[in-house]
């Protein structure tokens, strides 16, 4: 089966992380032939963006984390991820 994961770097989105979440689940849902993934990358965020994160980790087996030290920006942050995603 081919594998999707999707990066997804954050900066202080605690107050819409979990309704992506559930529409990225949805569309994870709706794709039986990929085995989909998601890979949440916290650039130092402030807020509760990591609590929600593992949160998210927690209760959804397709859902990984990294947290970076401090806000490196989009771009780092997205490298990091892509260095971090198994598929």
């Amino acid at each position: 089966m081919t594998s999707l994961c999707v990066v997804v770097p954050a900066y202080n989105e605690s107050e819409g992380l979990r309704a992506f979440h559930e529409r990225l689940s949805t569309v994870f849902d709706g794709m039986d032939d990929l085995d989909c993934s998601v890979l949440y990358v916290d650039d130092g965020s402030r807020d509760d963006t990591w609590d929600i994160m593992c949160e998210l980790r927690a209760s959804d087996a397709r859902v990984a984390t990294l947290k970076l030290s401090r806000n490196f920006g989009k771009e780092l942050a997205l490298t990091a991820g892509l260095d971090h995603a198994t598929s």
